[in-house]
């Protein structure tokens, strides 16, 4: 286990954030983040599968226990079952969509740029990776759910993928293979947990932005929105996809980017308002450093359980870091 505190020299902060499993913790209220993550902070690793199930047994199911074992099933799954040697997977229960879908952003890339890239929502890290193969410079996968990021770390760090798939009810397999030899160029990655909507890095820092089904999943869409703006070097790109899937135990329903009030001149279409906020749109808050580069409809699945899956149509857009004349 790695662990260290992180001291702002600034004397007027002086704050301290916690490296933890070897994920640096950097938000900006620190001790309520602890405090709601006592779970995965402290999650033993050297339990067996079989006391695991005991375990969840007891819990039961709405626990947190259980909630955070369906997500890493959940993410997991389409992360990396792909990788899986022993996977039967059939449809439509397909793993590897957040794979194709970045693939997909990249192929639309009018060119690499040098420079760091940062992936932002990164969860249990299968994107992060294929940026690392893609490009030669750092490429930092940054999250705000912990036990997500601490199975990217712990594959970074030993190359292997354990996770826990479930069956059906509180019933899961712990699913353990090795990351494939040409998925493990990890020397320039590495995982961080930040807010997506201020993220603790300094603008113009990047290369490329990826954000990857988080855009309705953040507190405000349009400050990730803003924040993606401005740690984006000059004319260098961002991929955004998302299925606008809101919620407002996400999203307060004020901070949706369309979803409501149909009677509105958008009547509620997410896409149209999300073009609204990009260079030339008309949303009086639009995001001049933004210009939007293209659009494309990809289906994207997630599995539940053996009987359960969840099927999205994702629109993904392209936007450039605008250069005013």
């Amino acid at each position: 286990m790695t662990e260290g505190i992180l001291l702002c020299s600034h004397p007027q902060c002086l704050s301290e954030f916690p490296i933890i499993d070897g994920i640096p913790i950097i938000v900006s209220d620190l001790r309520n983040y602890i405090s709601q993550n006592i779970l995965p902070l402290l999650e033993r690793h050297d339990l067996t599968a079989t006391m695991e199930s005991l375990l969840g047994d007891c819990f039961g199911p709405g626990s947190a226990f259980d909630s955070q074992r369906q997500h890493l099933s959940t993410y997991a799954f389409d992360h990396y079952a792909d990788l899986d040697p022993e996977e039967t997977a059939t449809p439509p229960s397909i793993p590897g969509s957040v794979a194709r879908l970045l693939k997909q952003g990249l192929q639309s890339l009018t060119g690499k740029k040098s420079g760091p890239v940062i992936d932002i929502g990164c969860a249990v890290g299968r994107s992060s990776f294929e940026l690392a193969q893609e490009f030669d410079d750092l490429v930092l996968g940054v999250d705000i759910n912990f036990s997500m990021l601490k199975v990217a770390a712990s594959i970074m760090e030993t190359g292997q993928i354990t996770y826990p798939k479930r069956r059906v009810g509180i019933t899961y397999d712990r699913r353990e293979f090795s990351l494939p030899a040409d998925k493990k160029r990890t020397d320039k990655l590495d995982f961080w947990v930040c807010d997506a909507t201020a993220l603790p890095l300094a603008s113009e820092s990047f290369s490329l932005a990826v954000s990857l089904n988080l855009l309705d999943c953040v507190t405000s869409p349009y400050d990730h929105l803003k924040e993606l703006a401005r740690v984006l070097s000059s004319k260098s790109c961002g991929i955004i996809a998302t299925p606008y899937d809101w919620s407002a135990n996400a999203t307060p329903v004020g901070s949706w980017l369309g979803g409501h009030s149909q009677r509105s001149p958008y009547q509620g279409a997410s896409e149209a308002i999300l073009r609204s906020l990009l260079a030339g749109g008309d949303h009086p808050n639009a995001l001049a450093e933004l210009a939007l580069i293209s659009e494309q409809e990809i289906p994207w699945s997630l599995r539940l359980h053996d009987r359960s899956h969840m099927q999205y149509q994702v629109q993904m857009t392209m936007v450039q870091k605008y250069v005013s004349t």
